[in-house]
């Protein structure tokens, strides 16, 4: 299975300051890690920070922020990493489900689901 890459725009939901950024799609990652640098430049203020294991069993700390991501027409607020500069920026299941998109296996690109109300 290949690697799917996104371009998106991260948003400062009180500011509307924005940036693209190309993040990597990972469905096995709970949340979307955006590159330090960048959600700075956006002056997106960390909230608090939380604990990770990584590859191999390292439990790492990042601080997190609330952010908007956008995709394509659609945009919705997301919890973001702040990714220290050896860390993969990835797009996460969580914002996927919130975008309202899914990978398609065969293609590798992201394709709208179904969204459900129960």
């Amino acid at each position: 299975m290949g690697f799917t890459q996104v371009k998106v725009t991260i948003i400062n939901p009180v500011s509307a300051l924005e940036s693209n950024v190309d993040l990597l799609v990972d469905t096995g990652a709970l949340l979307t890690s955006v590159p330090r640098k960048i959600l700075e430049s956006l002056e997106i203020k960390p909230i608090g920070k939380r604990k990770l294991r990584v590859y191999g069993g390292q439990v790492i700390e990042r601080e997190v922020a609330a952010a908007l991501i956008k995709y394509g027409d659609v945009q919705a607020g997301v919890t973001v990493l702040f990714a220290e500069e050896k860390d993969t920026p990835v797009l996460g299941a969580t914002a996927l489900e919130a975008l309202g998109y899914q990978v398609d296996p065969v293609t590798k690109q992201l394709k709208p689901v179904e969204l459900l109300m129960i």
